[in-house]
């Protein structure tokens, strides 16, 4: 029954899983250690610091081990994640610099670790990708683990927990998410995290609905607390109504029923109502995410960002490291299509032998294609390695921040190098492979028309092309409203882009976040997009709603469209146009989520497009 003597509060966060589920609220101690005491060790004391700093190292890791035996089966192809962390525990940034300010600074090894970390997370949160600056909290996540064994402090575990809840937590780590059982687990709330963090996509493979980055939802819900999660919009309600329960309940009732059907789906072709073909791909992170791919119905790896091999290693990866795991993903999903990004990090933070260095500006620095020119033998050794996998299925290569002519001129030469090189030596590979390049720079945009030249294909990259253009950062919460996809500029820019690219007889393709949302799926059918890629669980819906629009359609609709001064005039032209097809094929019928959640996703259309 819902205590009638409180309120109904409704919290918003970010959607990190979609589903419904109802159920009491468990809170979780697993908060990191945040009271650390600095003491000075004599030099005598040294190793024997040094050692107990291992010592706990070493039971994180036994730690991990234990976790990863006992994962569910569900995660049996997502435990890599598990080894990253297990890695990270011997990680250059963190373990080799821990030890050296021990040496240095003759401090305890809580202190030692704690300062290392804080200098790790400035480091990291400067980055203009999202995907990079979680990996910041993956090495927190595994700091944490590290510091408990040295105070000696427990956390609650979560494998132990024996009721039918609804966990609600400051934050959750991998590790931690990965211990839900899903008998007893009926979903998860978070203060802190994002969408593209490790949590959200073990959430995302669980198929358990979870709302991160709430705030302050443990200091607003209590334990026993009666809360609803809608993990499809973001929002999580506290002390429901009867009218509001029997509202949700019919909600998740249809959604497993909308679920079903759309996966059911999701192996059919993305082919519109009027005939034409538009390739949905996936976009992964690390190998093993080819699995999740294929069973959500991708054409093929649209997106295969390479960084994670260079930030998990103490060390700059060898070539037949690389080749091995890009192998690996080529022959699993062969005969279909992979496109391998080169490295796109800030790579004198990451790799150089002062990690202290820090940009002025990392999102306009040394990143991308210019840290790849500027360190050859880096890049070289990439593209060996990509070549030699290419001889294994189909690949395609992708540049990333391409802003001039010369760059693209200077990749070919050593691109062209490269497979002279492979060639002498009689090494397996293969030289004929699409080259792409990223457009996500407006200096790229303007010369889309000499860049097509030299190229096979564009892929555009909405995220940094919107906040280049708009200069809008997303972090920043003072100016995180006006970042805006569906903005007239953004839109013309791509009308621009692909122009150039029918006129010039290549591919444009869009591996951003734009396209993963069905709301922009009119605007992208209209202006000729030919091939799309998302994170693997977007895929089903994305398909679905591409078979219920025509080409025809869209293309008469991008009139209308241009006659909108506003992201809001378009996004409302989109809900007046489309919102029935958006509703039933994607976001679930109107009678299912009913009135409050239309309302609930437009605002959040509004606020994060």
């Amino acid at each position: 029954m819902t205590d009638t003597g409180s309120r109904e509060i409704i919290l918003t966060g970010i959607n990190v899983s979609p589903g419904i589920c109802i159920g009491k609220a468990y809170l979780v101690d697993i908060e990191g250690v945040d009271v650390v005491k600095k003491y000075f060790i004599s030099e005598d004391d040294v190793q024997d610091e040094i050692k107990r700093f291992k010592s706990a190292v070493n039971k994180a890791k036994q730690q991990m081990l234990t976790i990863i035996t006992n994962a569910p089966e569900e995660l049996r192809d997502h435990t890599y994640i598990l080894e990253t962390h297990k890695t990270l525990l011997k990680d250059k940034m963190l373990y080799g610099r821990t030890i050296e300010t021990i040496k240095n600074e003759k401090v305890n090894a809580e202190w030692a670790l704690k300062k290392v970390v804080s200098d790790v997370k400035s480091m990291f949160k400067n980055m203009s990708d999202s995907y990079l600056k979680e990996r910041a909290t993956d090495i927190v996540y595994v700091s944490d683990r590290i510091m408990r064994n040295l105070v000696g402090a427990e956390s609650e575990k979560i494998a132990d927990i024996d009721k039918r809840v609804i966990l609600v937590a400051n934050d959750l780590s991998p590790a931690e998410a990965s211990q839900i059982n899903l008998e007893r687990i009926k979903g998860f709330v978070t203060d802190r995290g994002g969408k593209t963090s490790h949590t959200s996509i073990i959430a995302r493979t669980l198929e358990i609905p979870a709302v991160m980055g709430l705030g302050n939802a443990t200091n607003i819900i209590k334990n026993d607390n009666l809360i609803i999660i809608d993990g499809t919009v973001g929002t999580v309600i506290i002390h429901p109504t009867e009218e509001t329960l029997l509202e949700y309940g019919v909600r998740s009732a249809k959604y497993e029923e909308l679920k079903a059907a759309i996966t059911r789906d999701s192996y059919l072709q993305a082919e519109t109502a009027d005939g034409f073909q538009l390739k949905v791909m996936g976009n992964i992170e690390l190998p093993e995410e080819v699995v999740s791919v294929i069973d959500y119905g991708g054409d093929g790896i649209g997106l295969y960002r390479t960084e994670f091999q260079y930030l998990s290693s103490p060390i700059l990866p060898k070539e037949y490291e690389l080749f091995d795991k890009y192998k690996d993903v080529v022959e699993v999903i062969a005969p279909k299509p992979v496109t391998i990004r080169t490295l796109d990090i800030n790579g004198d933070k990451a790799f150089s032998n002062n990690p202290d260095y820090m940009e002025a500006n990392p999102a306009l620095g040394l990143r991308a294609i210019r840290y790849c020119l500027k360190n050859p033998d880096v890049f070289r050794t990439q593209l060996r390695a990509i070549l030699r996998a290419a001889a294994f299925g189909n690949v395609r290569i992708l540049i990333p921040m391409i802003s001039s002519y010369e760059e693209v001129l200077e990749t070919k030469r050593i691109l062209d190098e490269v497979a002279d090189a492979l060639d002498k030596e009689g090494t397996l590979f293969n030289r004929n492979v699409e080259l792409g390049i990223m457009i996500e720079v407006p200096s790229a945009v303007i010369i889309a028309d000499i860049l097509a030249g030299e190229v096979d294909f564009f892929s555009l990259g909405t995220n940094d092309l919107i906040q280049y253009s708009l200069a809008i950062d997303r972090g920043n919460r003072n100016v995180a409203h006006l970042y805006h996809s569906l903005h007239p500029a953004i839109i013309r820019m791509i009308k621009q882009l692909a122009d150039v690219a029918r006129n010039k007889g290549i591919k444009l393709f869009m591996c951003g976040e734009m396209a993963s949302d069905p709301i922009n799926l009119p605007i992208l059918l209209g202006l000729g997009i030919d091939e799309l890629s998302m994170n693997p669980q977007s895929i089903p819906a994305v398909k679905s709603m591409i078979r219920a629009l025509k080409v025809e359609d869209a293309r008469a609709f991008m009139k209308d469209v241009f006659k909108q001064n506003t992201a809001s005039g378009v996004e409302e032209l989109i809900r007046e146009t489309y919102g029935s097809i958006l509703f039933e094929k994607v976001y679930a019928r109107r009678k299912a989520f009913g009135d409050r959640a239309q309302k609930n996703y437009y605002r959040k259309q509004k606020g994060q497009t």
